[in-house]
């Protein structure tokens, strides 16, 4: 048990609401969770049960512990029958974020946990993506609110979540090269199956886990559309439904889901290291920048590496941080980059797929159910590097507006209520750089666009925004001439 009484104010997360059992909720940085009478009684049961502690054991399943009602405020003791206090995950990013191979893993880490669960008589009664989150390239189960003790003659009840948030997803791109990650911004609850029936016609459909899942499933969901749950209930309990065929639906899953794989597309981007116009001097200049200024950073915590790429800088970033969000707006980049820290079994780097000039918006109830990425970045230093020229001038996003987003970033307490000011009192570093209008990929961009748009975009305007904002702290220019590399920190 923990204790301690918090001195913050609890308040709740904002997407936590639809299970009106058990909610968390943040105080002094802690991420907890409450738990009405029948979610404690079933975490009781649970947290005895065999499969349980192995999984934690072995980060597959989030630390969790009992809060002692001593270290509560008597609000929050009134409130819940029981607290549980969870260990925090480095940063909560969302499936429509994530690559192939990682809504992959995610999902067979799910099928793996509710084939141990089911083996001591305990089941999930959801199957979401969103349960799901990572350490680097470690995934990690965090709903805890979610195992119950299992019923005799019931289908696992999470397994239309599953479908259309991770195994719909996974078909969809493995089979038709589509990229999933719209189709999950755009709807919370996933890809529903009439949705993707029509995608799979003819042929299409004898693909792998097309005729069951989608349109056997699609086909049930559409006869019982009309009857209650109790009732469907009882009509699969009469029809002799077991608890070993719910163990053998979960591992035809996991075969299913280790079977499906994507080749991407060749990518400009997948190349861009060799095809980009650094010179051999620039590019060791630049590590070398980076390095110093990671390094003598007295608090770099964590680290936003905007338009990582192949993760060259995340990787120097993370010999400094404690963690490493790495930002890539190319499916297929990330997804190579994603599987090579795997191989390297890194948990200090997150990849996660997000276009700069799109970024991930709230969503869900009132648009707050799932955060913005905006209030979800909170970061102790940000690298922007070769990225700001393919957002003003390919984007036509004013300079203004990009440094206002990126210092935005730097300042403040994150979702969860931690606070990212240093012990220094400062909030961050920026590491940024300016590529010089005369560059050739800047102008590259430029012979795209009609003359005299971009008047603006030149190093004195940038260094007159970006010294509004920041003091800076270093600056060097590339042997090549024409880009230039700043360090600096927010003012005020």
């Amino acid at each position: 048990m923990i204790s301690g009484t918090p001195t913050s104010t609890p308040y709740d997360e904002p997407g936590s609401f639809r299970d009106p059992t058990n909610r968390i909720f943040y105080a002094d940085g802690m991420v907890l969770r409450g738990l009405g009478p029948d979610a404690a009684r079933d975490w009781r049961d649970v947290s005895q049960a065999a499969f349980l502690a192995p999984l934690m054991a072995a980060g597959k399943v989030i630390g969790t512990e009992i809060a002692a009602a001593d270290s509560l405020p008597e609000s929050v003791v009134r409130r819940w029958h029981t607290v549980l206090r969870h260990d925090r995950v480095p940063f909560v990013s969302y499936p429509y974020e994530w690559s192939f191979a990682m809504l992959r893993d995610a999902a067979r880490l799910h099928l793996e946990i509710l084939r141990a669960a089911l083996t001591d008589g305990v089941t999930m009664k959801d199957g979401t993506a969103f349960n799901l989150q990572w350490r680097g390239t470690e995934p990690v189960f965090i709903d805890v609110g979610s195992f119950q003790p299992d019923h005799a003659g019931e289908p696992w009840a999470g397994y239309r979540q599953f479908c259309q948030t991770l195994l719909y997803p996974l078909l969809l791109q493995a089979h038709l090269g589509v990229d999933f990650q719209p189709w999950l911004r755009a709807r919370i609850d996933g890809i529903e199956s009439g949705q993707l029936r029509r995608l799979f016609g003819g042929t299409r459909r004898l693909r792998a886990g097309v005729l069951k899942h989608v349109h056997l499933h699609d086909a049930m969901q559409t006869r019982h559309a009309g009857a209650t749950t109790g009732a469907v209930r009882e009509e699969i309990r009469d029809a002799g439904f077991s608890r070993e065929l719910v163990q053998a639906t979960v591992r035809s899953l996991i075969k299913l889901v280790d079977r499906l794989d994507w080749s991407p597309p060749r990518s400009h981007w997948a190349a861009y290291q060799r095809t980009c116009t650094y010179s051999a001097a620039d590019r060791a200049a630049k590590i070398a920048f980076v390095d110093a200024q990671l390094a003598s950073h007295p608090y770099p915590g964590t680290v936003f590496d905007l338009g990582a790429n192949d993760g060259t800088y995340s990787r120097i970033a993370a010999e400094h941080a404690r963690y490493v969000v790495a930002v890539e707006s190319d499916p297929a980049v990330v997804d190579d980059l994603y599987r090579r820290l795997r191989a390297d079994r890194e948990t200090r780097i997150l990849p996660i797929l997000m276009d700069l000039a799109d970024p991930s918006c709230g969503g869900g109830w009132g648009g707050v159910e799932r955060a913005p990425f905006s209030t979800r970045a909170r970061a102790d230093t940000v690298l922007a590097l070769a990225v700001i020229h393919h957002l003003a001038i390919g984007r036509n996003v004013p300079l203004s507006r990009i440094l206002d987003w990126v210092t935005a970033m730097l300042s403040g307490p994150d979702r969860a209520g931690s606070d990212r000011l240093g012990p220094d009192g400062r909030t961050g570093q920026l590491i940024i750089e300016f590529v010089h209008p005369d560059d050739p990929m800047a102008r590259r961009l430029l012979a795209n666009k009609p003359a005299g748009l971009f008047d603006d975009y030149h190093r004195t305007e940038f260094e007159r925004l970006l010294t509004q904002r920041y003091e800076i702290t270093r600056r060097e220019e590339l042997p090549s001439g024409t880009r230039t590399l700043y360090a600096g920190t927010p003012r005020g």
